[in-house]
């Protein structure tokens, strides 16, 4: 499984979650979030991008995003479980290894829903489900890693 650094080109989970433990080293006293958004762009081929972004408050952040295709015809409402479903696995996949590198990384699940528009009667039920996995969910419009960085390379 391969991510796009825009600092380091192509690297594998493994050398992102080095490069972000790396980048939490260097200044550890600060806080962090680890943000991680999936969105998705219909087509023939359905397109999702993961985003992981490390964001040190207040002063900047790095991301690393994975663009995967699947030719299953989705509903909306499939399409939305989906990006989801990736998020989570893709947090289940780092977590363990950059807990024993800042225990208290704030993980954040972001989801391209929100009150406006036709995904807004799936909000309870995907914030439940990330809520229920133990991470801590955000929508549109504080949904940025899934809405604007996954986004922007799914076209």
């Amino acid at each position: 499984m391969y991510f796009i650094s825009p600092s380091k080109g192509k690297v594998n989970t493994g050398e992102m979650c080095e490069d972000i433990g790396q980048f939490v080293k260097k200044n550890p006293k600060d806080r962090y979030r680890l943000i991680i958004g999936t969105d998705s762009q219909p087509g023939k081929e359905t397109c999702f991008v993961t985003a992981v972004i490390v964001h040190r408050e207040g002063k900047g952040a790095r991301f690393y995003y994975r663009r995967t295709y699947d030719k299953t015809p989705f509903t909306l409402r499939h399409r939305i479980f989906e990006e989801a479903t990736r998020s989570l696995e893709m947090a289940g996949k780092i977590i363990g290894y950059l807990s024993n590198i800042h225990p208290e990384l704030t993980i954040e699940i972001h989801v391209d829903i929100g009150e406006k528009g036709r995904t807004r009667e799936l909000i309870q039920q995907v914030v439940q489900m990330i809520n229920m996995s133990g991470f801590a969910a955000k929508v549109k419009p504080y949904s940025y890693g899934a809405t604007k960085v996954a986004d922007k390379f799914t076209k």
